[in-house]
């Protein structure tokens, strides 16, 4: 579903946690993609297991039985759902991608859209410290044609808070751009075109809207934003003990040639002291100029790249945050990493892994 998922990371050093799914994590392969709830069996009060053979017998078919059983329910709940990415507000204010497991449906973009509304069916689903974007009892429609969505509300799409205004451009359009089908966004309300938002008059983009757009736009620092321009990177976030990539709009500017260099320099220089945000690259620094090839892009770094200097380990979230970064720009569909030249083992069993490996089909996933 992600316009992303077929892209493919080749890396030459890997994070510990690099095949971990679940909340706040990234969720990579083919893995199954809800964990339903754990069979358990019950002995009655007084029942006695009987250890005979025969008995035994019993007991290891209906373990059998039990465990098919297993299986297929849970091969029917994932049959009967479809990770859908939906962008929500979290804790700090900032819009992100959460992959939710929602029931399949002919029309997954209207289904998304109505799961970013408060007090509707997404509410038993939120991840802590996240909340919907869109006012409560907002109803909504979607049509796709030619490449263009357009989303449809009710009266009640008005009734957000002003700080709110952007986000929701933003949710909208990229959770409605996730879809193969779907290039650009319009946006109407009772069946009437919005140029403007109905509460800030934030302008919208008449020919449609776009990734462009953006998403929690940072443009601290900036003077010129005419002379800029977006560039997407993602920095870790955390709620309780739950770790999650939040997707940030860097302003930069226009005469820079090389977007990978520019990237990789924007989670160095990393989100910014006012900021909740983080980046494992304190130190860190490029020894040499990107090199792409085929779609590949080598970085070789120096040892400040290391989380654990002594183990010689990179941080799991360093590698990540580049994965997701650089994957955004056109083009880029591998990742190498080298640490002075050399790939090195950063996994805790010493093994090197060279063979690609999948981009998460969706960023954040959750499973229940």
């Amino acid at each position: 579903m992600s316009k992303k998922a077929k892209s493919t990371v080749v890396i030459t050093v890997l994070a510990s946690s690099l095949y971990l799914s679940g909340c706040g994590l990234l969720s990579f392969g083919d893995k199954e993609k809800i964990d339903p709830p754990k069979d358990v069996s019950y002995l009655e009060e007084g029942e006695k297991v009987d250890t005979t053979k025969e008995e035994g017998d019993k007991a290891n078919t209906s373990k059998e039985g039990k465990e098919e059983g297993k299986d297929v329910s849970k091969k029917d709940a994932a049959e009967q759902t479809v990770m859908t990415e939906l962008y929500l507000i979290d804790e700090n204010g900032y819009v992100v991608s959460q992959a939710l497991p929602l029931p399949k449906t002919e029309s997954v973009a209207k289904q998304a859209l109505e799961y970013l509304v408060a007090d509707g069916p997404v509410q038993n689903m939120l991840p802590n410290g996240f909340r919907a974007v869109l006012p409560a009892e907002t109803q909504v429609s979607v049509n796709i044609k030619d490449g263009k969505a357009t989303a449809d509300f009710s009266k009640e799409f008005a009734n957000y808070q002003p700080e709110d205004e952007k986000k929701i451009l933003e949710a909208v359009t990229w959770t409605l751009t996730q879809f193969d089908s779907v290039e650009k966004v319009e946006l109407t309300m009772n069946g009437y075109p919005l140029t403007e938002m109905p509460v800030s008059n934030t302008p919208i983009n008449e020919s449609g809207l776009t990734r462009e757009v953006g998403i929690n736009v940072d443009t601290s620092g900036v003077v010129d934003v005419t002379n800029t321009k977006p560039l997407t990177v993602y920095y870790v976030s955390q709620t309780g003990d739950q770790s999650y990539y939040v997707p940030v709009t860097k302003r930069v500017s226009a005469n820079e040639e090389n977007d990978v260099k520019s990237v990789v320099q924007q989670l160095i220089e990393g989100p910014g002291y006012a900021s909740s945000l983080v980046s494992d690259f304190t130190g860190a620094a490029l020894l040499d100029d990107p090199k792409i090839k085929d779609g590949t892009v080598t970085l070789n770094f120096n040892e400040a790249v290391y989380g654990s200097i002594e183990e010689k380990l990179v941080s799991e979230h360093m590698l990540n945050s580049l994965v997701l970064s650089l994957t955004e720009q056109e083009g880029i569909k591998e990742v190498s990493v080298l640490v002075n030249g050399e790939a090195t083992s950063v996994s805790k069993d010493g093994k090197t892994v060279t063979e690609p490996v999948s981009r998460p089909e969706n960023i954040n996933a959750v499973s229940f």
